[in-house]
């Protein structure tokens, strides 16, 4: 038996709601497809992908100067916060609320990650930022779960 043959799936529901991009709206459906109730894989992509969250809000920044400063990954970085600051435009006058918003509709290019990196632009405090970070992950989660049951749409 292989290593990854004795992970459960389990771990792989939850590692998979924490990459960027893919998160919990990958997540539930990967978790249906191994087996799993649609509810089972929401709670776990939920608990997965709001366990980064202060983790993130921690290294975004000091992560983003320190990669700022290799002329190779300056670029990039540039480009991430440029794509960041684009989308908070529109929510930095509801601030906490936009932030809520900003990670609750699960479509590409919001969610967990653009969430914490709006915090941070916007200069919103951890603790703040990772209670509206999180209550939009637990939204995203409802609305993927309710599309994966056919609920909505």
């Amino acid at each position: 038996m292989s290593f990854l043959e004795q992970i459960p799936n389990e771990l792989y529901i939850i590692a998979m709601s924490m990459m960027p991009v893919v998160e919990l709206r990958g997540a539930i459906p990967l978790g249906v497809s191994l087996g799993f109730s649609t509810l089972h894989s929401t709670i776990l992509a939920i608990i997965g992908n709001s366990v980064i969250v202060p983790v993130l809000l921690l290294i975004i920044e000091p992560l983003f100067a320190h990669m700022k400063r290799l002329e190779q990954l300056r670029g990039f970085v540039e480009r991430l916060e440029v794509r960041a600051a684009s989308k908070v435009q529109n929510y930095r006058k509801y601030r906490l609320l936009g932030l809520f918003i900003l990670v609750a509709i699960p479509v590409p290019t919001t969610g967990v990650y653009t969430g914490c990196i709006a915090a941070v632009i916007l200069r919103i405090r951890p603790r703040n930022a990772s209670m509206a970070i999180i209550a939009g992950v637990v939204a995203a989660g409802i609305i993927v779960f309710m599309v994966t049951e056919h609920i909505l749409f």
